[in-house]
């Protein structure tokens, strides 16, 4: 399967991970996710301010935050040809954030990136955690992913999702 991603990092911000291991984590939750369909991703890595007018404007939260996944197509999506690329959407990350948030978490900034990574990928898949059955779902399917990637350090198992409490997504 090939997958297009389209990566742009703002001037001035550190993605905290090289592009090939963004692409090669994308790709490897697609494979996990046993998606079979060539699969399009934009993903920007932004400073806080861009990520809060995003934030502001699509999900009217004028609130900085980690990740925002927006997501457009499904890959079992029935109108999509045989073979057809799914677009499955739009990815922003926030590294400032994400790196004050590692403190938060115990993490290292490279790692909660990751985590953040994982977690958008899984949004564009159809997962979610609006409730308690959905995120028990979505963070033991992060913790599997996570544990299966190369870390700094491990990484303790994803309880109550950064995001179930705040505005984040």
């Amino acid at each position: 399967m090939h997958n297009e991603y389209d990566i742009s990092v703002s001037d001035g911000v550190d993605p905290l991970i090289p592009e090939d291991e963004i692409i090669s984590t994308c790709n490897f939750v697609l494979a996990q996710e046993k998606v079979v369909r060539p699969c399009m991703v934009s993903i920007s890595v932004v400073s806080d301010e861009e990520i809060r007018t995003v934030n502001r404007t699509w999900r009217n939260a004028d609130a900085v935050t980690d990740v925002i996944s927006l997501e457009v197509e499904r890959p079992n999506d029935e109108d999509l040809a045989p073979g057809e690329p799914c677009e499955l959407g739009d990815i922003l990350l926030a590294p400032a954030y994400i790196k004050r948030q590692a403190a938060t978490y115990h993490t290292t900034p490279a790692d909660e990136f990751r985590l953040m990574l994982v977690h958008a990928m899984l949004h564009l898949l159809g997962y979610d955690h609006l409730n308690d059955e959905e995120a028990e779902c979505m963070e033991a399917r992060e913790d599997a992913l996570v544990a299966m990637i190369k870390t700094d350090n491990p990484i303790a198992f994803v309880t109550f999702t950064r995001h179930r409490e705040g505005t984040d997504e």
